[in-house]
């Protein structure tokens, strides 16, 4: 991706947790499948937001002008960490944890949404074009040590 922007990194990583979101529901009856795909999607939502924070919402946290925005994005993450976690602690698949996917899901995608919608074209407009290309180059090579550590911590 020469020359891409942080926000162009960031919106192709939703755009591929929406299909991972499409193949989670397609997976309903197929426990197996649907279990890789769940952990999966785990490891990449959990990655992308390290990456994302230590990327772009440091760099809006520094600005007065970005910051309500970042600590509200933060805020999200860490709300979707909580569904993550208790998630892993429902029996999978069972009642109470297809619910508590079910709202994960829902808040994941507005959150996504809200921030390709609202917050990057407020920090578009904020950051110079080579801010976004050095944001998306740090991002690049931050998520793959997040998706190690995210892995690991499984």
């Amino acid at each position: 991706m020469a020359n891409a922007t942080i926000f162009d990194r960031l919106k192709q990583d939703h755009d591929a947790h929406r299909q991972l979101l499409d193949k989670i529901a397609d997976a309903k009856g197929q426990p197996d499948r649907l279990e890789k795909l769940f952990e999966q999607f785990k490891v990449e939502v959990t990655a992308h937001a390290a990456a994302e924070e230590e990327t772009l919402y440091a760099t809006m946290l520094a600005r007065p002008d970005l910051r309500e925005d970042a600590q509200h994005s933060v805020a999200e993450h860490k709300e979707i960490a909580d569904y993550l976690e208790k998630l892993g602690e429902l029996a999978f698949n069972g009642e109470a944890w297809k619910r508590t996917f079910a709202e994960m899901e829902q808040r994941y995608i507005h959150h996504i949404d809200e921030e390709e919608e609202e917050m990057f074209p407020d920090a578009a407009r904020d950051l110079t074009a080579e801010e976004e290309e050095r944001l998306a180059a740090i991002f690049a090579r931050r998520k793959p040590a997040e998706l190690k550590r995210a892995e690991a911590d499984g």
